[in-house]
């Protein structure tokens, strides 16, 4: 009598249905990958949108706000101080509306505020603030720069304290939008070196974002850091907002304000204007494009 085996029946069977169990499976997967990558993909914004966004953030009108884009995201990056809330923030995301997810918001500590209290300093009848750049115009007069929420409203400057010594007069100013000043030297006895502290400054340029920078300021003297933004705009609430400005690492306090923002080799970057945090925590500051002050007086760093 012949033994029947039904072994391999079985064996086959059994094979086939995890066959079957494996391939549901990776079906399963097969699905589910492509729909996880889908939601996870970054979106992507073009520059009007961008623009629309960046416009979004002025409209909404928060003090303590600043904001440029970054070309290497595409996203309009906002960075806020500590005054601002989060319902605040809210309202800049609803202000955005559909283009909300172009901005990225960034916290920094202190809050932003025009510097005012230079290389050296310099003093009006209202504050201390500091000499950005000795300049000259065509007829070889002589002139400096400083920030413009420090020359508007003012007349005379001095180079002391007790306002002895005469330096010059406000010939020119521009705050808000702008924030850069020039005051004419009446003063002939005063030297008037093209340099900021040892560093000779021979040209003047914009730099780059990732720059190593430095910046002298009356206050805190010389300290450096990198440029993380180039045209951003700043609120600094009241109505005082300002545009086009170079966003750095680079620390400062009250009465740096003017103060020049250059490099070790010699170029004139930007002007103090204001930021938040101080040199012992560190901080967000914003410069005045020098060239841009240049252009405007018909004037050249020497």
């Amino acid at each position: 009598m012949r033994i029947k085996s039904t072994t391999p029946r079985s064996g086959v069977t059994r094979r086939t249905r995890l066959i079957a169990i494996a391939s549901g499976l990776v079906a399963a997967a097969a699905f589910a990958v492509p729909s996880a990558n889908a939601s996870d993909a970054p979106a992507t914004f073009s520059a009007t949108q961008l623009a629309k966004a960046s416009d979004s953030v002025l409209k909404a009108d928060i003090p303590g706000t600043a904001w440029a884009v970054d070309s290497k995201t595409s996203r309009v990056v906002v960075t806020v101080d500590s005054t601002v809330s989060q319902a605040e923030i809210n309202r800049i995301k609803q202000q955005a509306g559909s283009n909300s997810g172009a901005l990225t918001i960034k916290r920094t500590p202190g809050k932003f505020t025009p510097l005012i209290s230079g290389g050296d300093a310099i003093y009006s009848n209202s504050g201390r603030c500091s000499l950005g750049f000795n300049v000259q115009d065509s007829s070889g007069n002589y002139y400096f720069l400083t920030a413009g929420h420090c020359t508007n409203g003012t007349g005379t400057w001095y180079s002391n304290s007790t306002r002895s010594t005469v330096l010059g007069s406000t010939a020119g100013s521009s705050f808000p939008n702008n924030d850069y000043g020039i005051v004419r030297y009446t003063n002939s006895s005063v030297a008037k070196p093209g340099a900021v502290g040892s560093v000779d400054i021979t040209s003047a340029a914009t730099p780059s974002v990732g720059t190593t920078v430095y910046r002298r300021g009356s206050t805190t003297g010389t300290r450096s850091g990198r440029v993380t933004a180039l045209n951003a705009t700043v609120n600094y609430g009241s109505g005082n907002v300002v545009y086009g400005m170079i966003q750095t690492t680079v620390c400062a306090e009250p009465g740096d304000s003017g103060g020049p923002l250059y490099s070790n080799s010699g170029i004139a970057y930007g002007l103090t204007s204001g930021g938040s945090g101080n040199c012992s925590s560190g901080g967000t500051t914003f410069f005045q494009p020098v060239t841009e002050a240049l252009s405007a007086y018909g004037v050249r760093v020497y």
